[in-house]
């Protein structure tokens, strides 16, 4: 009896333990959130001119890379979900509940960082409705995102309540406006003539593929976590979701350094006008650690080695590299917006002021509201986890 009574006191005191790492954390993530949210409209009151590093020569910084990783890694993760119930691969049906919650929350913080980005937010909502271009990559933008939302959030209320043919009839809506919305914002870069960085079909397509990436990233990240915060161990079944999206993950990574590595070539090949210039800032200037730790070791090299080491099969090692691939990623975005930018339109003209680079850097307000966002997604990652207990069938 003695033996029997302490064994349930310290499952007690470790569930209680749990309990308070697990509400400490989230008041932690609330805390970062509100302050994300605090420097965002306190930078609405004061002008985006006197509180953003961001300037006539880069007018897209920090912000615009946050909330370009929140949607990307979001349509990723619709992909990924949308490959078990929606196309019927029965290995990717375990992870598709919270793959498609995970889509929401970053689909929403998303929304979140670019309306502290865009100085009037609410002219965005009103003028879409009222005015709609339908020449402007920004407004589809805006149009097929907003459909992608409600597609996701009615996908998920139809899975919660077990309705999965209808669930995969919305799933598989999800999937077109979110390929299409994504694919745009590619073409948002990639239809820029004077940015010969970015200019080129290839963009949306390449948005595409680093979608697919970002999405088995966070499933290996966010899954292998979420049964630690649950404390329930990982089953038979679910170890099989995520040993096929980590080897899915490989063959993305090796798709993307594939893609990387002609990028990088024919950015250098001939001196291309404008678009040299960005690249070895990129490759060997001041970007070059950014490019080579972040982008290549961190987001593709180093997750593919330990993905192939241990054939995806170990979830814990899998949480790893899914770990390390989305902070690769992130910098993959920040390098892609920013670098961008660097050369001047009448760069190599001789014209006075135009001869250099231009210089970025983040201020204290775009770091805060990016590192809030972040926070108000990771908040809601817990907050799904305890109130769909764990997005469990039944």
């Amino acid at each position: 009896m003695s033996n029997s009574a302490n064994l349930h006191s310290k499952t007690i005191v470790s569930l209680t333990d749990k309990s308070v790492a697990l509400n400490l954390t989230m008041a932690l993530l609330a805390l970062l959130g509100a302050a994300g949210i605090a420097f965002g409209l306190h930078a609405l009151y004061a002008g985006h001119d006197h509180v953003y590093g961001v300037t006539r020569q880069v007018p897209w910084g920090l912000l615009i890379a946050t909330y370009v990783f929140f949607v990307v890694t979001s349509t990723g993760l619709c992909l990924v979900s949308s490959l078990g119930h929606v196309f019927g691969f029965e290995s990717f049906h375990q992870i598709g509940k919270r793959a498609v919650y995970l889509a929401i929350c970053t689909i929403v913080s998303g929304f979140l960082v670019i309306s502290f980005e865009i100085e009037n937010p609410w002219r965005m909502a009103i003028y879409n409705i009222l005015s709609p271009n339908l020449t402007s990559n920004i407004w589809w933008m805006g149009t097929l995102y907003g459909a992608y939302l409600f597609f996701m959030v009615s996908e998920y209320a139809l899975l919660v309540k077990g309705r999965y043919r209808a669930a995969g009839m919305l799933g598989l809506a999800g999937v077109v406006a979110g390929v299409a919305a994504h694919s745009n914002l590619g073409a948002v870069f990639g239809l820029l003539n004077g940015r010969e960085f970015w200019h080129g079909p290839y963009m949306p397509i390449y948005f595409i593929a680093s979608a697919f990436m970002s999405g088995c990233a966070a499933i290996l990240f966010f899954t292998y976590l979420a049964h630690k915060v649950n404390g329930r161990p990982i089953s038979e079944k679910m170890k099989g979701s995520l040993m096929a999206t980590g080897r899915l993950g490989m063959l993305l990574m090796a798709t993307l350094m594939f893609f990387v590595t002609w990028k990088v070539l024919s950015g250098i090949a001939g001196n291309p006008p404008g678009k040299f210039e960005a690249m070895m800032a990129l490759v060997k200037g001041s970007f070059a650690s950014n490019f080579w730790l972040g982008e290549v070791f961190l987001g593709m090299a180093l997750p593919f080695c330990i993905l192939l080491i241990t054939r995806a099969a170990s979830p814990k090692w899998a949480f790893v590299a899914g770990l390390v691939s989305m902070i690769g990623i992130f910098f993959m975005r920040y390098d892609l917006v920013v670098v961008g930018q660097l050369v001047p339109a009448f760069h190599g003209m001789g014209v006075i002021g135009q001869t250099d680079l231009a210089a970025y850097s983040p201020s204290l307000h775009e770091f805060m509201i990016s590192l809030g966002a972040m926070g108000f997604c990771g908040l809601m990652f817990l907050i799904g986890e305890q109130v769909f207990n764990g997005h469990q069938d039944g």
